[in-house]
C-alpha cells in the first residue's frame, strides 16, 4: 500500500469529541446570554421553589451608596458536603452540571424546573458582585462571593446573629440600566412569568421596594374573560399539553402565553412560526398552553428548539384551533348584533330629535299623529310633537303606542320623575309657512335627562326678526300667523322655573307658494324601520327598503361600507345617510334632482347634529 493511500485512510478515520477551547470564554458567553434581568430575578426565584421554600423576598434598595437587590428564602439551601458544610466548591466548578436534571433522570426531581445548572450566572446582567449566603449543619453561616468579568471565586465565615434556614443572594452594585427597576415591575412580571409555580408550590413571594418604602405580594395573574370548558385535547407521542384559555372583549393586550412546567417561555404564543393565525392573533383569548415536553433554548430560557417536538405540538393545535375560531365567530357575530342594536337605538334617537325640528307634516315615516290620538283620543292636528317628545327613550320602536292604563302611568311617572329645567326646544324649529297661513309652535322643556319638565314653568315668546303675529306670549303653545310679504322669521320663546332660565329659537321660512311635496301626506303607521345587511360584492347600490318588512336592506359588500367599518362612529353616519336617503325618496316621490338634494341635505343636517349630541 502506498504512502499516499495510508494517508487517506488515516484523514477518513480521524475524529474525536468535541471539547471547549478556553473554558472561560465558553463561562462569559452563557453568562451573558441572559437578556433578561426580570427573568434572571424569576430564576433565583425558581431555584428557591426548587428548594421547598415557602417564603421568598426580594429586596431592592441602597447602602453605603450602593443600589443591590437581595432575594431570600427559607428553602433547604446549598446541598451540603461530606463535612455538613454548604458545598460552593461543586456550584462554582460544575457549571452546565446540573444536579437537578440528575435528579430528574432518576426520577426524584418532580416539580424541579432548573436543567441547565447555570442559572447563578444570570447575575452578570444584574449586577457586579454576588453574595450567597446558606448554612451548614454547624449552625454558621457560610458565603460565596463571585465577581463579574472574574474567573475566581471566594468562599468564607460569615458572622451572623443566628444561622438561618435557607439561601440568601445578594447582587451590588447594580448595573445602571437596572436600577430603574421599580418593585411594582417586579412584582409585575413574576405575577405573569411564575403565575403556576407560584400557584402549585403555595410559596409566599413578597417584593420589598426599600427606596420607594413600598411593599407588595405576588399574586398570580388573574386571566379576565370566561373561561372556556371541554376544550380539545393537544395530545402527541411526547406527552399532553394543558390548555388554559380565556374568551374575552378583543383588545391588543390579550394574549396566550406559552409556559412549560407553570414558567412561562413566551408571552405571545402567535410570534412562533407556524401559529402566526386566528385564534392565536384575533385578540380574543387570555391564558395558556403549558407543554412539558418542549426543548428549551438554554441560553435565553425564553426560546423553543424547532425539533419534532415542537411540530408534533404545532400539529395536535389543530382540533383546538378550529374549536376557538368558531367560538371566536360566535363571539363576533354576538357583538356584530349588539353593535347594531345600539347603532339602531342611536338612529332612531337621532331622528326622533330631528323630527321635533322639522314639519311633520313632511316626513311620515313616524306615526306620531296615530300615536298622539292613542294616547291622547285628539284629531289628527293634536300634538305630533308632544306625543314624539314623550316617547324619547321609551321604546325601541317608533310608532308602538304606550302602554294604557294608571298603573303603568303610575309605574313610569314615579321612575321618569323629572329634574329641574336644563333645556328647552321649540317644535318645530325649522319649518316653511305660505303667506297668510298659520302654524302651530310647541315649547317643550327638558332636565338634564331629556325628561320632560311639567311643574312650576312660566313661558314667555317673541318675534326676534321678521313680521307676523302669534296667538299668545305666556303659553306653552302658540299659533303662528304669517305676513302677507316672503321672508324669514326668527321665533323665540323664554322658559323660566323659578331662578332658571332657558331659551330656544325656530326658524321659519315665510314664502309666496308652497311646493306640491310639502303639502299634508298621508299617515305612515309603520314607524321608522330596522336595518340588515345583505352581501353584495361587485353590485353598486348601497341600499334599499323593503316595505313588506319594513326594513332598510344595506349592502355591506359594498366599498364604501367596507370603508366606514375602520369605526363606530363612521359606520354610524353612514347608516344615518342612508336612512336619510330612503326617507327623503320615500316622503318626496316625484321630486327633481336637485328637489332631492335640498331635502337630503336638510333632514342630514338635523339628524347628524343630534346624532352627535346623543
Amino acid at each position: 500500500m502506498s504512502p499516499r493511500s495510508k494517508a487517506h485512510r488515516a484523514q477518513d478515520a480521524d475524529g474525536g469529541k468535541l471539547r471547549i477551547g478556553d473554558d472561560w470564554n465558553a463561562i462569559r458567553i452563557i453568562a451573558l446570554s441572559q437578556s433578561n434581568p426580570l427573568k434572571a430575578i424569576a430564576e433565583f426565584v425558581e431555584n428557591a421553589i426548587d428548594a421547598h421554600a415557602k417564603t421568598v423576598t426580594i429586596m431592592r434598595g441602597r447602602e453605603h451608596g450602593e443600589h443591590y437587590l437581595a432575594v431570600k428564602d427559607d428553602g433547604d439551601g446549598v446541598p451540603r458536603d461530606a463535612d455538613g458544610l454548604p458545598d460552593f466548591k461543586y456550584v462554582a466548578t460544575h457549571i452546565c452540571d446540573s444536579i437537578k436534571r440528575r435528579l430528574k433522570a432518576g426520577g426524584a426531581g418532580t416539580g424541579v424546573q432548573g436543567e441547565f445548572g447555570i442559572g447563578l450566572l444570570s447575575f452578570w446582567t444584574v449586577g457586579d458582585t454576588l453574595c450567597m449566603t446558606s448554612t451548614g449543619t454547624d449552625q454558621r453561616a457560610y458565603q460565596m462571593l463571585m465577581h463579574k468579568g472574574d474567573p475566581r471565586y471566594r468562599v468564607s465565615t460569615r458572622r451572623t446573629l443566628f444561622a438561618e434556614r435557607g439561601t440568601e443572594l445578594r447582587i451590588a452594585p447594580l448595573l445602571e440600566g437596572i436600577r430603574a427597576l421599580s418593585g411594582e415591575k417586579i412584582q409585575w412580571y413574576l405575577a405573569s412569568e411564575l403565575r403556576d409555580r407560584i400557584r402549585q408550590s403555595g410559596v409566599r413571594v413578597s417584593v420589598i421596594d426599600r427606596l420607594a418604602r413600598k411593599q407588595y405580594e405576588v399574586e398570580p395573574r388573574q386571566f379576565e374573560g370566561r373561561l372556556l370548558h371541554q376544550l380539545p385535547a393537544v395530545r402527541t407521542a411526547f406527552g399532553e399539553a394543558y390548555a388554559e384559555l380565556y374568551l374575552t372583549e378583543p383588545a391588543e393586550t390579550c394574549r396566550v402565553a406559552l409556559t412549560r412546567l407553570g414558567t412561562r417561555v413566551l408571552e405571545d404564543l402567535a410570534i412562533l412560526p407556524g401559529l402566526e393565525h386566528a385564534p392565536w392573533t384575533s385578540r380574543y383569548l387570555q391564558g395558556l398552553i403549558d407543554v412539558p415536553y418542549l426543548n428549551l433554548t438554554p441560553g435565553t430560557r425564553s426560546g423553543i428548539v424547532h425539533d419534532e417536538r415542537y411540530a408534533a405540538f404545532v400539529a395536535a393545535l389543530g382540533p383546538l384551533e378550529e374549536h376557538l375560531n368558531a367560538l371566536i365567530d360566535a363571539q363576533q357575530r354576538a357583538e356584530e348584533e349588539q353593535a347594531n342594536r345600539e347603532s339602531l337605538r342611536a338612529i332612531q334617537r337621532a331622528f326622533r330629535e330631528a323630527m321635533l325640528a322639522l314639519p311633520p307634516e313632511e316626513y311620515d315615516w313616524f306615526d306620531i299623529q296615530a300615536r298622539g290620538r292613542e294616547s291622547t283620543g285628539s284629531s289628527p292636528s293634536a300634538e305630533p310633537a308632544e306625543a314624539l317628545a314623550q316617547g324619547d327613550g321609551a321604546t325601541s320602536t317608533p310608532g308602538v303606542p304606550e302602554p294604557e292604563g294608571s298603573e303603568a302611568t303610575g309605574q313610569r311617572q314615579f321612575f321618569e320623575f323629572a329634574g329641574p329645567l336644563h333645556s328647552v326646544v321649540i317644535s318645530p324649529a325649522a319649518s316653511t309657512v305660505a303667506i297668510g297661513d298659520t302654524r302651530r309652535f310647541r315649547a317643550l322643556p327638558r332636565d338634564r335627562s331629556r325628561r320632560r319638565v311639567e311643574q312650576d314653568l312660566s313661558f314667555r315668546w317673541k318675534i326676534l326678526e321678521g313680521g307676523g303675529t302669534q296667538s299668545g306670549t305666556s303659553d306653552q303653545e302658540v299659533m303662528y300667523q304669517a305676513p302677507s310679504s316672503p321672508g324669514l322669521v326668527r321665533l323665540a320663546v323664554t322658559v323660566s322655573q323659578r331662578e332658571t332660565s332657558c331659551q330656544a329659537e325656530a326658524l321659519i321660512t315665510v314664502t309666496a307658494s308652497l311646493e306640491a311635496a310639502i303639502a299634508p301626506t298621508v299617515v305612515n303607521a309603520r314607524g321608522l324601520p330596522g336595518y340588515t345587511f345583505e352581501r353584495a360584492a361587485g353590485e353598486l347600490w348601497r341600499s334599499r327598503y323593503d316595505a313588506e318588512r319594513n326594513l332598510i336592506v344595506v349592502n355591506n359588500g359594498h366599498r364604501d361600507f367596507v370603508f366606514a367599518t375602520r369605526n363606530r362612529a363612521l359606520q354610524l353616519r353612514y347608516l344615518v345617510r342612508l336612512y336619510v336617503k330612503e326617507l327623503v325618496l320615500k316622503n318626496f316621490p316625484g321630486l327633481s334632482p336637485a328637489q332631492v338634494a335640498e331635502r337630503m341635505i336638510e333632514l342630514s343636517l338635523y339628524v347628524e347634529e343630534k346624532l352627535k349630541a346623543g
